[in-house]
């Protein structure tokens, strides 16, 4: 009897490690949140179909906007092959800004809001 349980906890032991791991590295992904610069997701519109391209669009507003890391901050953003396409338009937190967006372009009241930076992804086609 107590050979099989050194033998269960040799098994078990390791597993239980594995799934630890796994659950940690779930809940410890990056997000906009942890970069330089202050971001923060006020706005975001996608298209309807799913043949074809997909169409993201965020607004994101930046506290700092001089010491802001915008393309990795947009690299944390979704982008699906197939042609698909993700815009983030970065706006300075003291500034007003959209919390609505459009699929057509613009995507925004450009006369009311100014866009301090614009990054697009595209994912590839196969």
């Amino acid at each position: 009897m107590q050979q099989k349980r050194k033998k269960l906890w040799w098994v078990l032991i390791p597993i239980l490690g594995i799934i630890g791991y796994i659950l940690y590295d779930s809940f410890s992904q990056p997000s906009i949140k942890d970069l330089q610069g202050g971001f923060e997701e006020v706005a975001f519109i996608r298209n309807e179909q799913n043949k074809g391209g997909i169409i993201r669009i965020y607004a994101v507003t930046v506290a700092d906007p001089i010491n802001a890391q915008y393309d990795e901050c947009a690299d944390l953003f979704p982008v699906n092959d197939y042609g698909s396409i993700t815009k983030v338009y970065f706006f300075d937190k003291n500034k007003p800004f959209p919390k609505t967006l459009n699929l057509e372009e613009p995507h925004f009241d450009s006369n009311s809001y100014q866009a301090i930076n614009i990054l697009k992804r595209r994912g590839l086609t196969k």
